[in-house]
C-alpha cells in the first residue's frame, strides 16, 4: 500500500507478506532511489528530494522480521504555493478533475496530491526490496528505454541471449547504451521543452528466472493481467504490450510463432515473439514488455480548462516545476513494479 501526497509531510509504503529473516542490502536501496531522484539535470524537475527512506516497522538488526514494513520518505521541497491558482481550473491530461470527482472534492489537489508522479518513490523502495528477495532465487529485472523522440535502441525481444543479469546492472547506469541515441533521446526531450512541451516515449523491461507454469488464464494470476495491474499503477503509463506487442499485427503466423528446441537438456524457444507468455503462462523463456508513456501533462503552453466554480470555459497556464519528460526517470519505477508483479506471481508456488 502506497500513501501519502505529493506536497504532504511524507510518502510512503506499507509492504505485507514478505519473508523474514531477509538481510535488506540499504545501499542498493539507496542507489535504487538515486536512479529515480528529481533535480539532477535540465531534462527533470527542478524539485529536489534527497529521497532517503525512513524504515518504521518490519526490520531489526538489518533483517526483515516478517511483518508488515514500512517506510516513509519526507517531502522537503515542495512549493505548495504553485498550485493555488489551479484549485478549481483542472489540468488538461491530469487527474484533477476525476480526482475531484471520485473523492468529492475532498483530496489534496497541491502538486498532483496522491495522483503525483512522486508517488513513484515509496513504489521503487518496495520495489528494490522486492529485486532483493526475487534475486535469493536467481531472478532479475531489467529495464531501459526502447524509444524516446528520435532516439531507438535494440529490443530485448530480438536479443535475448544477451539478457543477463550482468547486462541489466550495466543499464541501471546508462539505460541506453548507445551514446548516439541517448544524445537523440536527449535532445528530444530539451527540444520539447524548449516550446513548453512535453514528451512520452516506451520503456522495455525484462525478467529473467522464471520458470515454466508460473500463472493462470484466468482473472486472478493471470501473468499479462498481473504484471499490467503493476503497471497501471504508475501515473503515465499508457498502454503495454508483451514480445513483439503491437508489430506482431503485421507479422505472418508462421513468423510469429515462437519454434520449440531442446538445448542442453531445457526446452526453450528460437525466438520470443510472445514475450515468454503462452495462455497466461510463462513458458521459461525471458518475460519481456514494453509499456507506454504519456507526455507529462504538466506543460507551460496555455491550455483550456473549464472553472468549476463558474463553469466557464477559460485558459489555464500552469506554473512550478515540472519534468518535460518523465521516461528517464521511470525506468527503474517499471522495474520495480515488475518486481512486485512477480513476487505476486509466485506467492504460494515458492517460498519467497
Amino acid at each position: 500500500m502506497i500513501f501519502g501526497e505529493s506536497h504532504g509531510p511524507a510518502i510512503g509504503v506499507v509492504l505485507e507478506g514478505l519473508p523474514s529473516g531477509v538481510a535488506l542490502d540499504l545501499e542498493q536501496i539507496a542507489f535504487e532511489m538515486n536512479r529515480r531522484a528529481p533535480g539532477k539535470n535540465a531534462m527533470s524537475t527542478a524539485r529536489r528530494e534527497s529521497d532517503c527512506p525512513q524504515i518504521l516497522s518490519g526490520l531489526y538488526k538489518g533483517k526483515t522480521t516478517g511483518t508488515p514494513l514500512c517506510a516513509v520518505i519526507a517531502n522537503e521541497n515542495a512549493h505548495s504555493g504553485d498550485y493555488k491558482a489551479l484549485k478549481d481550473l483542472p489540468r488538461p491530461g491530469h487527474a484533477d478533475y476525476s480526482g475531484r470527482m471520485r473523492y468529492q472534492g475532498c483530496n489534496d489537489p497541491r502538486g498532483g496530491g496522491h495522483f503525483s508522479g512522486r508517488l513513484t518513490a515509496p513504489l521503487v523502495f518496495a520495489g528494490a526490496v522486492a529485486k532483493q528477495i526475487l534475486a535469493r532465487h536467481q531472478i532479475s529485472v531489467g529495464a531501459h528505454i526502447l524509444r524516446l523522440g528520435e532516439g531507438q535502441d535494440v529490443s530485448f525481444v530480438t536479443r535475448t541471449e544477451e539478457l543477463t543479469p550482468a547486462l541489466f546492472a550495466a543499464l541501471a547506469s546508462m539505460p541506453v547504451p548507445s551514446t548516439q541515441e541517448t544524445e537523440l533521446m536527449e535532445q528530444s526531450i530539451l527540444a520539447a521543452k524548449a516550446q513548453g512541451d512535453s514528451i512520452g516515449g516506451v520503456i522495455e523491461c525484462a525478467v529473467l528466472g522464471l520458470p515454466a507454469g508460473i500463472g493462470s488464464p484466468d482473472f486472478g494470476q493471470n501473468v499479462e493481467g498481473v504484471f499490467a495491474s503493476h503497471m497501471f499503477a504508475i501515473p503515465a503509463v499508457k498502454g503495454i504490450s508483451f514480445g513483439a506487442g503491437e508489430v506482431c499485427a503485421n507479422m505472418m503466423g508462421s513468423a510469429y510463432n515462437d519454434p520449440f528446441v531442446f538445448e542442453h537438456g531445457t526446452i526453450k524457444t528460437k525466438t520470443n515473439w510472445n514475450g515468454g507468455v503462452n495462455g497466461g503462462i510463462t513458458n521459461g523463456m525471458p518475460v519481456v514488455f514494453s509499456v507506454t508513456m504519456r507526455p507529462t501533462p504538466s506543460i507551460a503552453k496555455t491550455q483550456q480548462t473549464v472553472d468549476l466554480q463558474t463553469g466557464l470555459e477559460t485558459s489555464l497556464e500552469i506554473r512550478g516545476r515540472h519534468d518535460p519528460c518523465v521516461v528517464q526517470r521511470a525506468v527503474p519505477v517499471v522495474e520495480a513494479a515488475a518486481a512486485l508483479a512477480v513476487c505476486q506471481l509466485l506467492e504460494g508456488v515458492i517460498r519467497l
